[in-house]
């Protein structure tokens, strides 16, 4: 399994890092780095969108979903069915947010491993026949930060992108005050502390990731709040 990961994830994603870097990045490690993920974010695209979607319209149907769960109280069965038509009706999968990750986890884990070793740290047999090594390889980004140290700068960036894809998320008003809103109302905030936590001592390359897909998913959230323009939970349309 660990030299299918290899082969099939790992060994492009890094070809495709270094052949950035060489040819359109200006042997920028920052700029190669930002230049792949954007991407793995177009090719993953499909996948992001429609989980994203999902998860939206299930925030937004929250209300409706107390009402079922206060309505039938009494008989889980009905309870199942009536929120399973409430969802087919909006032509939703409660269980995309589960796919998604299943889907982008190892590619997480892959550009982890390319982005944490930086330019200097990729070893030459790893790279095909018709990609090039650098002369001089640098981990610089715009000539300020080594990526291979730390950055509080950027990891900072990442929260605050986090932050504002949680608010574009959320439905207007807050979606209530029954335990699923406030949950929902609290991983706003939840989210970008764990940012912090995790990422803070990790090497630049993996926040500055982190950050370019976090930007990716703002747009992406605006993208779908103004397509999800005209859905209203009373037909589901």
């Amino acid at each position: 399994m660990s030299s299918l990961f290899h082969e099939f994830l790992y060994r492009p994603l890094v070809n495709g890092l270094m052949f950035l870097y060489t040819t359109v990045a200006f042997e920028d490690f920052g700029i190669a780095l930002i230049l792949l993920t954007v991407l793995v974010r177009v090719v993953l695209f499909p996948f992001f969108y429609r989980g994203f979607r999902n998860q939206t319209i299930l925030q937004r149907l929250q209300p409706e979903v107390k009402r079922i769960q206060d309505r039938h109280k009494h008989s889980k069965e009905e309870q199942a069915r009536a929120l399973l038509e409430l969802y087919r009706a909006h032509r939703i999968n409660p269980f995309s947010g589960f796919l998604l990750i299943l889907v982008q986890l190892p590619i997480l884990i892959a550009l982890y491993r390319v982005f944490s070793k930086g330019i200097s740290g990729i070893a030459r047999e790893d790279l095909y026949g018709f990609i090039s090594f650098p002369a001089a390889p640098s981990d610089m980004f715009l000539n300020l930060i080594n990526l291979n140290d730390s950055s509080i700068i950027i990891v900072g960036l990442a929260a605050v992108a986090q932050f504002v894809q949680g608010k574009l998320a959320l439905p207007r008003g807050g979606g209530g005050n029954d335990m699923a809103a406030r949950m929902g109302r609290n991983m706003l905030f939840v989210g970008p502390l764990l940012t912090l936590f995790i990422f803070w001592s990790l090497p630049a390359a993996t926040s500055l990731y982190w950050f370019v897909s976090s930007l990716f998913s703002v747009v992406q959230q605006f993208y779908i709040n103004k397509s999800l323009a005209g859905h209203t939970v009373a037909n589901g349309t």
